[in-house]
C-alpha cells in the first residue's frame, strides 16, 4: 500500500472512530437520544461498536504502513 494512502486512510478512519465515540459518550452521558426513533440502548450500542471498529481500522492501517 502507498505510505501516502495509508497514512490518509488510517487518519480519516481513526478521526472518524474517535469522533464518534466521543459524540456517543457526550449525548449518553446527557441522556440525550443517539438515534431518534430507535431503542435508546440500541443506537447506543450498535454506535459504540461502529465507533470502536473505525477506530481499529485506523489503527490497523496504521500498523500496515
Amino acid at each position: 500500500m502507498e505510505s501516502a494512502t495509508a497514512v490518509f486512510a488510517g487518519t480519516a478512519l481513526a478521526l472518524f472512530g474517535t469522533a464518534l465515540l466521543v459524540w456517543t459518550g457526550a449525548r449518553a452521558l446527557h441522556r440525550a437520544p443517539v438515534a431518534h426513533g430507535v431503542s435508546p440502548v440500541a443506537s447506543t450500542a450498535l454506535t459504540t461498536l461502529f465507533g470502536v471498529v473505525f477506530l481499529g481500522l485506523g489503527v490497523w492501517v496504521f500498523t500496515h504502513v
